[in-house]
């Protein structure tokens, strides 16, 4: 299998509850590569941008609204599967359909506030490492 790249993002929700350095060893743990990583708080304009698929979607403006409500860390991952790998590190978006064991099964309590976001594909991943990381990632 070769190398692929994925975004991961920690959103506020877990920002807040101190839980990136949970994340972030989970990922290590499975034997990927932190490549670049960054701490912000996104813009309406940049929130819009990154969930652009779900505009006219009922959820949207809620989206929009609490990605930007705090401090994200945005990161760039590597590794072989890493994009498939890292949503199933993640589990379900719906926390109660998330599995013990998941990092959303273990520490989600709301759809609305499910922690982080992965990229579903690598072509979805590359627009994401592009819009949150300008210049070449390492």
């Amino acid at each position: 299998m070769e190398k692929e790249r994925t975004f991961l993002m920690v959103k506020p929700d877990g920002v807040k509850r101190k839980l990136v350095g949970e994340i972030i060893g989970r990922m290590e743990a499975k034997g990927f590569i932190l490549a670049a990583a960054r701490v912000l708080v996104l813009s309406p304009t940049l929130a819009e941008e990154h969930y652009r698929e779900h505009r006219g979607r009922p959820y949207y403006r809620e989206l929009v609204e609490f990605i930007t409500s705090g401090p994200v860390v945005a990161m760039v991952w590597e590794g072989p599967g890493v994009v498939e790998l890292t949503r199933r590190l993640l589990g379900h978006r719906e926390p109660l359909q998330a599995l013990p064991g998941t990092i959303r099964g273990d520490y989600a309590g709301q759809t609305t506030q499910n922690l982080a976001h992965a990229a579903d594909s690598p072509e979805t991943a590359a627009r994401e490492i592009a819009l949150f990381f300008q210049g070449p990632v390492l």
